[in-house]
């Protein structure tokens, strides 16, 4: 058996420990100054707007969540979500695309086929987005709940890379609702930057 003195141990257990544990990315709100970047792997950041409501992540995958206040004659507000599973988890940018137009549908049930994906690249990062519109019948990414079935929505999403690994963001709500905020998720991706 092999014996280390405390200090020693305590050493290796929290380089272990720190080694394993990814910095999820710094989200900052109505322009605040931006938080220092931690960590030597670095980190995504964001400006969102003040108008959103910030949430407090209902898992661990979720580094941020918000909801987004209903347009006038919607009666649910929508929710954005920035999920990150980790350097090399979460699936291709295509195996993602198909799995979110698998989620809405036409009127008959099939996959939507009115999705608009487009390529650009964001303070150096590529970035694949997702819109389409139709009858939401997904659940949440990684959370595991329960499939809905909620007629005309409409889901902004998509995926940055980064040095660190993909984020994925998800925006979905009443299509009125996702129209009012198009703009602001427009922004808010562009304003991603990786820190490190």
């Amino acid at each position: 058996m092999l014996c280390l003195p405390i200090k020693t141990a305590a050493a290796l257990f929290t380089l272990v420990l720190c080694w394993g544990c990814g910095t999820p990315p710094t989200v900052v709100t109505n322009n605040a100054p931006q938080a220092p970047t931690t960590g030597a792997r670095g980190e995504l950041q964001f400006k969102a707007p003040g108008d959103w409501i910030s949430e407090r992540p209902t898992s661990s995958m979720r580094v941020s969540q918000y909801q987004l206040p209903a347009a006038e004659g919607d009666a649910e507000s929508a929710s954005l979500v920035v999920y990150y599973f980790g350097q090399g988890q979460g699936g291709s940018v295509e195996a993602n695309l198909q799995r979110w137009i698998g989620q809405m549908q036409t009127p008959d049930g099939k996959p939507s086929t009115n999705a608009k994906t487009e390529n650009t690249n964001v303070n150096g990062l590529k970035v694949t987005l997702l819109d389409v519109s139709g009858t939401y019948t997904g659940s949440d990414m990684g959370g595991g709940g329960p499939s809905q079935s909620k007629s005309n929505y409409r889901m902004r999403a998509g995926v940055i890379d980064t040095p660190k690994g993909a984020y994925f963001i998800k925006l979905v709500g009443p299509e009125k609702t996702v129209a009012r905020w198009d703009q602001t998720f427009q922004d808010f991706v562009k304003s991603a930057e990786f820190k490190g």
